[in-house]
């Protein structure tokens, strides 16, 4: 299937590569032209601007946003739907809130511009394992990409959540889940190396061995098994932990709606304090978020 891909970055430059691997024709896009030479060497088709990749594209177009959430996706948005022919697809593979995608819709609507919403999860590591991806818009527009998704995707990585907005919401609310997570294994860790045993343990040991048939096993744990592997007490990071608004946005819904959602809204909070002192648990998430999303991480010296 031809597939346009607008944005790569971390996430985006990997998914052109799965994309391609499964026997798609990729067209890209990137304000940094370094990064569309190098997928062109991979085999994609690169595009110098907008107007490019469109007509590179033949209709029925499928072009995937994969921008940082906010006024960038909505710049890009306005510059290349002038460009698009009616039922043409345009889908926010981003971080988005699942407002935006609902003016988004309604505005794209006007021109018969098709929209959907794609929250993703996968980081760094979905070029080899895939992309778990929760999608929202129309059902017939769902099932027209769907061989896209299940490229991307491991087996049974995919759903499709509902009406515009679903996508996003959903990734929303699993994002704001792995804030409390993260958190939980900060306190422990933290509490493991404060005790009179912490001097004795290796962590790496610890993580791996939860790991082993424990009820707290996840694929978090193992990354920081690997994390403890190259810094065994986390010396050489700052824990300083940035939001990137999903946190944020799962505790305004939990608000709205009614629902105590409290470890999600402690955890992020417990990152806002973060930024002002420098403790083991916040080195742990610091840790945790470059491991799996090659998110930078503050070093210390």
């Amino acid at each position: 299937m031809q597939i346009g891909i607008i944005g790569l970055g971390r996430m985006g430059m990997n998914m052109a590569r799965r994309l391609l691997k499964g026997g798609h024709e990729v067209v890209a896009y990137n304000r940094t032209y370094e990064k569309v030479r190098d997928i062109e060497a991979e085999g994609a088709k690169g595009a110098k601007n907008l107007k490019e990749l469109v007509e590179q594209l033949s209709p029925r177009r499928v072009i995937w946003l994969m921008l940082p959430a906010g006024h960038v996706v909505d710049e890009h948005i306005d510059k290349i739907a002038p460009l698009l022919a009616e039922g043409d697809i345009l889908i926010d593979g981003g971080n988005s809130y699942y407002i935006d995608d609902i003016r988004r819709h309604a505005k794209l609507s006007q021109m018969n511009i098709h929209y959907m919403d794609a929250g993703v999860s996968g980081g760094i590591w979905g070029l080899k394992v895939g992309y778990c991806t929760m999608i929202g818009g129309s059902k017939e527009d769902f099932k027209y990409i769907e061989p896209i998704l299940k490229t991307l995707a491991p087996e049974g990585g995919y759903l499709y959540c509902g009406q515009t907005g679903a996508g996003h919401f959903v990734k929303m609310v699993h994002n704001g889940i792995e804030y409390a997570i993260m958190e939980a294994y900060g306190e422990g860790f933290e509490l493991l190396e404060k005790s009179p045993y912490g001097k004795d343990l290796n962590f790496r040991d610890v993580a791996h061995l939860w790991n082993r048939g424990s009820v707290i096993r996840s694929w978090l744990l193992e990354l920081l098994e690997l994390t403890f592997e190259k810094d065994p007490k986390l010396e050489n990071i700052e824990g300083y932990v940035e939001d990137s608004g999903e946190g944020r946005w799962t505790v305004l819904e939990s608000v709205k709606f009614g629902v105590n959602a409290t470890a999600m809204a402690y955890a992020l909070f417990k990152r806002f304090s973060s930024r002002e002192k420098d403790q083991f648990s916040d080195r742990v998430c610091a840790a945790l978020r470059k491991e799996f999303g090659g998110h930078p991480v503050k070093e210390k010296g």
